[in-house]
């Protein structure tokens, strides 16, 4: 029996880094691995720790066939080693820091995704935004308004996906992911 590939996404700064962080542990005692991603981000960058790759790079390996998936969103490039595919032959089930954007593409390669929407209270969203001081205050507004939408339009269309609210405490959250992968 094939593994299972699970597909987490939600808003940036929702907590996904966080989340994959603490269930780490919890999950590879599942047998569940979790994908490091490529992004054309530096290294440096506060965020996940992923492969930092610059632009060409990144061109270079998504034409050499490196990524089972790969994507482009707010001015980046993300890709999902190719190597996820060995591993999901061999019984092995994935986790994936997905894109919301690009959910419909994956769905297409892996039909059998287990879909899981890390979702936020608006409140706490906006202030981690602010805290990451990535972007303006118009750009963080544009992106809870886009993000409320998305949310909706998802759950509304698609009732397999598994909403996982990660307003409170984090280990709140990791249980009611582990209840969702153990299902």
């Amino acid at each position: 029996m094939a593994g299972r590939l699970i597909y987490l996404i939600g808003p940036s700064g929702s907590g996904k880094d966080s989340l994959l962080d603490a269930a780490r542990t919890r999950l590879a005692e599942r047998g569940c691995r979790i994908v490091r991603r490529v992004i054309t981000r530096s290294a440096e960058a506060v965020g996940e720790a992923a492969l930092g790759v610059s632009a060409q790079q990144f061109v270079d390996m998504e034409a050499q066939g490196a990524f089972a998936l790969s994507w482009h969103a707010n001015g980046l490039s993300y890709g999902i080693p190719r190597e996820i595919d060995d591993w999901l032959a061999a019984s092995e089930d994935v986790l994936v820091n997905g894109s919301r954007g690009h959910l419909q593409n994956t769905r297409q390669r892996y039909p059998d995704v287990l879909v899981l929407l890390l979702t936020v209270d608006q409140a706490v969203l906006r202030q981690r935004l602010l805290e990451r001081g990535r972007e303006s205050l118009i750009e963080i507004d544009q992106r809870l308004a886009r993000n409320a939408r998305f949310s909706e339009q998802l759950l509304a269309d698609d009732p397999t996906v598994h909403m996982l609210d990660n307003s409170g405490p984090i280990e709140q959250t990791v249980e009611r992911l582990l209840v969702c992968i153990d299902e």
